[in-house]
């Protein structure tokens, strides 16, 4: 319904300006920490640009101030899974001190966030959760830029950061799954962009247990698909 309809693309412009608001405090020059983390991950300025990759700050109300200034209400925010809520009631920022992925969907809006720690505190990664524009089994992270590339053969990796990695490297079809495992829809959603798809995994257990599930889930299909060793 309509209601509904204009519910969405408020989330939709939400996400886009919490992107902005991330992006923009990551090239702040008291953030050099996190600029250098992706530095040090070998990625070029445009490559950052490319998947807009931001930092969060280590503030309980940055992102509800900023957003609030935009004119937000605090319940758009809980619903496009930017806040949390304490057991008191109380709302705060849900990523906080953490480098920040933009989950951008093959139409090109902003759906989530992943964000990940500089050091090694955990949780290591902290998502977004399922929103009313973001269902994570049906998504595939980086898709928005893979689909441009001519070529059809896709590499599916494991996180953000190894997709990211790929691209860096001139692999421009690298993708993962959004969740922790790999979905049947987002294999049925490899097979409207691809005609071969390369698995990437880490060669420890869990990634080649995840190998083996993935390889199942593919057997249905007319992809081709082979594992890089």
């Amino acid at each position: 319904d309509r209601q509904a309809a204009r519910h969405r693309d408020r989330l939709y412009a939400l996400c886009k300006d919490a992107a902005r608001f991330y992006y923009d405090t990551l090239w702040q020059p008291e953030n050099r920490v996190a600029q250098q983390y992706f530095l040090g991950r070998g990625l070029h300025r445009r490559t950052m640009n490319r998947f807009g990759l931001g930092y969060a700050p280590d503030s309980f109300h940055a992102l509800l101030d900023a957003m609030t200034a935009k004119g937000y209400t605090r319940e758009e925010m809980l619903d496009a899974g930017l806040l949390s809520r304490s057991e008191k009631g109380r709302v705060y920022d849900r990523f906080r001190g953490r480098v920040m992925f933009p989950i951008i969907d093959v139409r090109g809006n902003v759906i989530a966030f992943g964000g990940r720690v500089m050091g090694d505190s955990k949780p290591k990664y902290i998502n977004s959760p399922e929103t009313m524009v973001y269902h994570k089994s049906r998504t595939l992270f980086a898709l928005n830029v893979a689909k441009k590339s001519t070529s059809k053969r896709y590499i599916l990796c494991e996180g953000y950061m190894d997709v990211i990695s790929m691209h860096e490297a001139g692999f421009d079809t690298a993708v993962c799954a959004c969740g922790t495992a790999l979905t049947p829809e987002q294999v049925k959603l490899l097979t409207e962009y691809a005609d071969e798809v390369v698995l990437s995994y880490d060669s420890d257990e869990a990634g080649q247990k995840a190998t083996e599930r993935s390889l199942a889930l593919f057997s249905g299909t007319n992809l081709q698909v082979r594992v890089l060793n």
